[in-house]
């Protein structure tokens, strides 16, 4: 399985993030991110104790991931519109992809943003039941 790295994100923030999804806020220089935060966000859905891990498949570290991007903030803003591009590129580079209409995505995202931290695990399971919904195979 593909993973998404540092310097992918990078570009995610400095030039998808910034052309495609524009609003009246600007997206900070990468440089002013949070301390590893952002490299615990990418590492968390690899991790593993004993060769056992709680992400065993695609859907459950995309999931963990996009929860992760939104909730975690490791950007000063762009949190959510970085972490929605992350989520397709993740999904692309294990030829995969969202079909999903872009309000609903939207929607989505918020909900999740606005969810209280205490149903973590809930709000994570949500996420797996929306990517199992639009999923779709890549030729």
């Amino acid at each position: 399985m593909e993973k998404i790295t540092v310097k992918e994100v990078e570009f995610i923030a400095f030039r998808l993030a910034r052309e495609f999804l524009t609003f009246n806020e600007p997206i900070p220089d990468f440089s002013t991110r949070f301390p590893n935060v952002l490299e615990s966000c990418l590492a968390i859905p690899f991790q593993s104790f004993m060769k056992r891990t709680p992400y065993p498949d695609l859907i459950s570290k995309a999931s963990i991931l996009f929860y992760l991007m939104i909730k975690n903030h490791p950007f000063q803003n762009g949190n959510k519109r970085i972490a929605m591009t992350t989520l397709f590129v993740f999904l692309y580079k294990n030829k995969k992809w969202l079909r999903v209409d872009t309000q609903e995505l939207y929607n989505f995202t918020m909900w999740v943003a606005q969810s209280p931290p205490k149903f973590k695990e809930e709000v994570v399971n949500a996420i797996k039941k929306f990517i199992r919904s639009y999923i779709i195979n890549l030729k």
